[in-house]
């Protein structure tokens, strides 16, 4: 054998000892990369509310300024006085600023040009109330109406719920989808017979609160119901282990 001979099979045998190395070594990362359990763990509870906030607009238009603000001053005692016979504390009523913007008139004369005319001045102000007494509130917003008979120009809106403990129950939830998870995986894991090791990656998903037995979608960015007093938060937890 000439001595390229010799040197193209030992060439040839390097390559093939190489070949298989790096085969080996692949089956190995794919055999050793599969040996994990992937589950996702859920927490739910449902809670009630403990903290509630609602806002009521009353206005006034009259064409002299003054006027207009004397009368908005009348309807903010008159609003005022209403809400404390309802049993609401005055340090839980607050009103905020007067706001002041001019109404006009717009049409079209005979000659078909446009015009617009000075019709007075449009005062409105907010009061917002926020308590812990839910029902006490309940109540008072149901029947602030009944100002309108007295010549107040007067819309509200409904109650906001809130919880004040809201970074308690994540903390809670969180612990409750953890574990929630490694029973999961443990399943898993024992009835495939093997064990489950420690955990390689956790992602905790999108804390999400709903009305209580109301038919709300889950959003993306997670979804924060206030407007039902009986709540559901919902959060999950995806975890990847290593199986032994």
């Amino acid at each position: 054998m000439n001595k390229n001979s010799i040197i193209a099979t030992a060439i040839a045998a390097f390559g093939l000892v190489l070949a298989t190395f790096i085969l080996g070594n692949a089956y190995k990362y794919k055999f050793t990369s599969t040996q994990t359990v992937n589950v996702t763990g859920n927490a739910m509870k449902n809670f009630d509310a403990d903290l509630v906030k609602w806002r009521a607009t009353y206005s006034r238009n009259d064409s002299d300024l003054k006027s207009a603000s004397a009368q908005l001053k009348e309807d903010q005692n008159v609003v005022k006085s209403f809400l404390i016979g309802q049993g609401i504390k005055a340090n839980e009523i607050i009103f905020e600023a007067v706001n002041i913007s001019k109404d006009f008139i717009y049409g079209t004369d005979a000659n078909g040009n446009s015009f617009s005319q000075f019709n007075g001045y449009i005062l409105s102000q907010d009061v917002t109330i926020e308590s812990t007494d839910l029902d006490k509130i309940e109540k008072a917003s149901r029947e602030i109406s009944t100002l309108i008979s007295q010549g107040i120009e007067l819309s509200s809106s409904n109650p906001s719920y809130y919880y004040s403990k809201l970074e308690d129950l994540k903390l809670e939830l969180i612990a409750q989808a953890s574990e929630n998870a490694k029973q999961r995986g443990e399943n898993i894991a024992t009835k495939a017979g093997s064990k489950l090791g420690q955990i390689m990656k956790a992602d905790l998903g999108i804390f999400q609160i709903t009305g209580k037995n109301d038919n709300e979608e889950y959003s993306y960015g997670g979804a924060f119901n206030t407007t039902s007093r009986q709540k559901t938060a919902n959060i999950t937890v995806k975890v990847s282990f290593k199986s032994n």
